[in-house]
């Protein structure tokens, strides 16, 4: 299943004590699993000493080793609108491929063209994310591919009715029969969608190629953007192989984001909304910056239309600190950098 073959990525802290007292000192009210700094390092061709270990931030896998029957089917099941009840929508309808893994509206449409409280993430380099959801109430990829279809404001369908039309296919039946001993069932169409997206890889950045040692590939305007995100504290959050996803954050821990915003509703709560503890309040899973430049709107309620509007609210809210317009200019060439090569993925129509 997905979950073993998660094992073989590795966990490196890689915080100096310095940036740790720093972290801690910024982030009083970071809770459980806050500093699970997770770096996931797959089998790679790259070796370790290519790569510049001090970085808060490491490259992505050029390849990952997955089983590529899984891969094809699962890329079939993530287009196949017969997952939702009335056939309209499919994982892809909110995860465009070619539109850096998400749909760009504010709130995705769900089947009977429902509108969703929460703004979709991207599904790209989903793997390298410790938990999955802006609440993170699903532990993997798989267990995450059950809940749209379950949700009746999303797919609105179930397992039952899911397998009922899937079994009436053939191509289906042969699939999963060659690539699973018990054929057809809910726990392997996860397992499959589940592969499928660990595939969903952005690699060979231009950022990710600096940190390979082409130490020339950076414009002097984005080297200063990298070196203000750091020392502005940006990577506190934002660090590790995806650029966040590896722990949680209180969103407006130093300035208050929802009071300053208003009209608070369930999705604000977060985590809240999965352990019932009052700290966990507007505490969300810190989001991966890889495909920050090609996925607006922004934050968990898309109420930010510009990469640049995230950049100053991430200054007020979440460091409580100034910086110069052009700073932050600075800041946003090297976002821009993150966004790594798509051209492998076959996308199924």
């Amino acid at each position: 299943m997905f979950n073993q073959m998660t094992i073989m990525f590795k966990k490196n802290i890689f915080f100096r004590c310095s940036e740790l007292v720093r972290c801690l000192t910024r982030l009083p009210l970071v809770v459980k699993n806050c500093f699970i700094l997770t770096i996931f390092l797959s089998a790679s061709s790259t070796a370790v000493s290519d790569i510049n270990s001090n970085e808060p931030i490491k490259p992505i896998p050029l390849t990952m080793k997955l089983d590529q029957g899984k891969v094809e089917l699962g890329n079939r099941l993530f287009h196949d609108k017969r997952l939702s009840h009335d056939d309209s929508i499919s994982c892809a309808s909110c995860h465009s491929l070619r539109q850096g893994g998400v749909d760009r509206t504010q709130f995705s449409s769900g089947i009977k063209n429902q509108l969703g409280g929460i703004n979709s993430p991207t599904v790209y380099n989903s793997v390298f994310n410790f938990r999955q959801f802006w609440d993170g109430r699903a532990a993997d990829l798989a267990e995450q591919a059950a809940g749209p279809v379950h949700n009746p404001v999303e797919m609105g369908s179930n397992w039952s009715e899911v397998i009922n039309k899937l079994s009436k296919d053939s191509r289906y039946m042969k699939a999963f029969g060659a690539l699973y001993k018990d054929g057809l069932k809910a726990a392997n169409i996860q397992d499959a969608i589940a592969v499928f997206e660990a595939s969903l890889i952005t690699p060979n950045s231009k950022f990710d190629r600096y940190l390979r040692g082409q130490k020339n590939v950076l414009s002097k305007d984005e080297a200063k953007g990298y070196k203000l995100f750091k020392s502005y504290g940006c990577v506190s959050c934002h660090q590790g192989v995806n650029v966040g996803g590896n722990m949680y954050q209180k969103f407006g821990v130093l300035n208050e984001y929802f009071k300053k915003r208003g009209n608070i509703k369930k999705d604000d709560y977060g985590l809240y909304n999965v352990t019932g503890d009052e700290l966990d309040k507007h505490v969300f899973k810190v989001p991966s910056l890889r495909m920050v430049a090609l996925t607006p709107p922004y934050f968990h309620d898309g109420s930010v239309k510009t990469l640049e509007g995230a950049v100053d609210i991430m200054f007020e809210h979440q460091l409580g600190r100034s910086a110069s317009a052009d700073e932050k200019q600075l800041i946003v060439k090297f976002l821009h950098t993150l966004a790594g090569d798509v051209s492998a993925i076959k996308e199924i129509q």
